[in-house]
């Protein structure tokens, strides 16, 4: 494996209090998520490194932040890293090395100050998340919280295409993977009172709020459940355009990404009506399978060479 010495070399990473900022960062993710973590580490480019996992840990670091204490606790401390993150971007430097080392690779990258403001607000209003009353509600929370998040991220990646282009193209990621999200985390989702399926689509398949709070596999919600993953995996067919949108070297790490959400809607169409009862977990060997042939030109998943 390339040594992290060499990918801050390769990402122009010069400045000694820099690259520590960079491994302080790194070492984040890797105690936070390591499967992803791991991933990124492998399937990353070696200049592009660097800034992949910064990505990754500015937003696992915003939602820890707002993960503990009261509603009332979780929004001053929004506030305050809201705060914290303005003034990085303002000035360019922060007391924050995860704000120092994110702030220099969305400068490195040129990445709009937009999707900061978009996404910290979003995730002030996600912390009062009232539900979706219907699919208009749901695509306003993409466009808020989830597109933004994903720019903060993969955003990062250089394209080939114009930057609207691929923020569009990004936006399609962004839908498919929530709109997955709302199935594998529905039991734990349901278990803290929050539900996260528009009302209509239950309405439509006729299941109550009782039905997926109480685990009862009916009919209708195996119906609910299908019909909410043939929406994503349509949706992520069509963002697998991305993949021909990012140079040679950076395909594997998208495939692999893709291929995951891919790999969690498989799952879900297994279970079926059963995800009320057990929560969706990945395969780790198919995990590893999907790593291993993200190299292959192209993954038999829908998406471009």
């Amino acid at each position: 494996m390339r040594s992290w010495r060499r990918c801050l070399d390769l990402a122009g990473v010069r400045p000694a209090g820099l690259r520590a900022d960079y491994t302080t960062a790194a070492r984040y993710l890797r105690r936070r998520e390591p499967a992803l973590y791991g991933v990124v580490r492998v399937q990353s480019p070696g200049g592009f490194l660097p800034h992949a996992l910064t990505g990754a840990s500015m937003l696992g670091f915003t939602d820890d932040v707002c993960d503990t204490g009261t509603p009332g606790e979780r929004l001053r401390q929004l506030d305050a890293w809201t705060g914290h993150v303005t003034r990085a971007l303002d000035t360019g430097d922060s007391h924050h090395p995860l704000l120092r080392a994110f702030v220099h690779s969305a400068e490195a990258a040129a990445l709009p100050r937009k999707w900061f403001d978009s996404y910290l607000a979003g995730t002030r209003i996600d912390l009062e998340f009232p539900g979706f009353a219907d699919e208009a509600d749901y695509q306003h929370y993409i466009d808020t919280l989830t597109w933004p998040g994903i720019m903060l991220s993969t955003g990062l990646t250089p394209h080939l295409v114009p930057d609207d282009a691929f923020a569009a193209s990004c936006r399609l990621v962004a839908d498919a993977c929530q709109r997955t999200d709302l199935l594998t985390d529905l039991t734990e989702d349901i278990a803290e009172g929050r539900l996260a399926l528009p009302l209509t689509d239950l309405e439509q398949h006729g299941v109550s709020r009782s039905d997926l709070e109480r685990g009862r596999p009916t009919r209708g919600v195996r119906a609910l459940v299908l019909a909410t993953a043939d929406r994503a995996r349509a949706t992520l067919l069509e963002a697998g355009r991305v993949v021909g949108e990012v140079p040679v070297e950076f395909r594997p790490l998208v495939r692999v990404l893709l291929g995951l959400y891919h790999h969690r809607l498989d799952t879900i169409g297994a279970m079926g009506a059963e995800i009320v009862r057990r929560p969706v977990r990945d395969d780790p060997v198919e995990c590893l399978r999907l790593v291993a042939d993200s190299r292959r030109e192209p993954l038999a998943l829908g998406l471009s060479a």
